[in-house]
């Protein structure tokens, strides 16, 4: 029997390269979409099942790469993230968020292929509003999500989003929180922070991953109900940043000197993290946070 073939957008990314090496892992052959001059070095080497295809910024070069991978299934990852821009940075933003994931679409519905598991980011939820985007980065993932409809109505698309909250783990050289923890841990250096009250919501890449193919089992099985469906994956419990920088103390073995009110709250800094969502049926985060957050300290990204 041949294996199932998958196309990935985003694998040069921390969770699209984890999710490269989970559907090898299951026998798919994977066809990953890298920009020219995206980085491979955290892939692995190529494979009579996986392929690489650089797509040069054109729409009908992008089809070619569609209609030779042929695919059952898109999962797209790739998105140029921005917690904050400047004027520069708004033709990246559109141009990787938007125009990419446009021609994506356009793409699949040129060669016929229907299934696609898409991102989004509960900072689209700003406040736990039904959309208020925390900042340009999320209001460019929900104009997305409109454009799709287009493509549901019109070419017959079938879409389930998944709307990450942080995510981390073992190797992720992300310059995110735990990162900046994990270097105080280990260089003994002082770092200044917020006051630290803003709820956090961390899932391990190994559930985050999880989620993609529970949702991609949804679109294939027949139980999707509706053409577009969007989900949250949460670790169901957030905590205070105070609280998990103790914890990160805790399983470091390691006093961390954080002078807590160094530095003010960022503009639309989100205090307490999307909870209305609704959650993706038969996924939930399995991995515990201190076992987590071992992991993540253990391992040299």
């Amino acid at each position: 029997m041949s294996a199932r073939r998958a196309l990935l957008t985003g694998a040069s990314g921390f969770v699209g390269a984890a999710l490269t090496r989970r559907l090898l892992a299951d026998g798919w052959e994977v066809h990953l979409l890298l920009r020219e001059g995206s980085s491979t070095a955290g892939l692995p080497p190529e494979s009579p099942l996986l392929h690489l295809h650089r797509h040069n910024g054109d729409t009908l070069q992008l089809i070619e790469i569609m209609r030779a991978a042929a695919p059952e299934a898109v999962f797209h990852l790739a998105s140029l993230f921005l917690a904050t821009h400047k004027p520069e940075d708004v033709t990246r933003l559109i141009h990787s968020n938007l125009l990419f994931s446009t021609q994506l679409a356009e793409a699949m519905a040129a060669c016929g292929i229907r299934r696609l598991v898409n991102t989004g980011t509960s900072w689209e939820h700003y406040e736990d509003q039904a959309y208020n985007p925390v900042c340009l980065y999320a209001a460019t993932k929900q104009a997305f999500s409109a454009l799709l409809r287009y493509y549901v109505e019109v070419h017959g698309l079938r879409v389930v989003t998944l709307k990450l909250f942080d995510t981390y783990g073992a190797g992720d050289p992300r310059p995110k929180v735990l990162n900046l923890l994990k270097r105080v841990a280990l260089e003994g250096s002082s770092l200044g922070m917020s006051p630290g009250e803003q709820l956090m919501d961390l899932v391990y890449i190994d559930d985050a991953v999880e989620a993609f193919v529970i949702a991609y089992e949804r679109l294939a099985d027949g139980r999707q109900q509706n053409a577009t469906e969007e989900y949250g994956v949460s670790s169901g419990n957030p905590l205070p940043l105070r609280d998990l920088a103790a914890l990160y103390a805790q399983v470091s073995g390691k006093p961390l000197a954080i002078e807590w009110g160094g530095r003010p709250y960022r503009e639309r800094e989100v205090m307490v993290p999307w909870h209305s969502y609704q959650a993706l049926p038969g996924w939930q985060a399995k991995t515990d946070l201190a076992a987590g957050l071992a992991l993540f300290h253990n391992t040299s990204s």
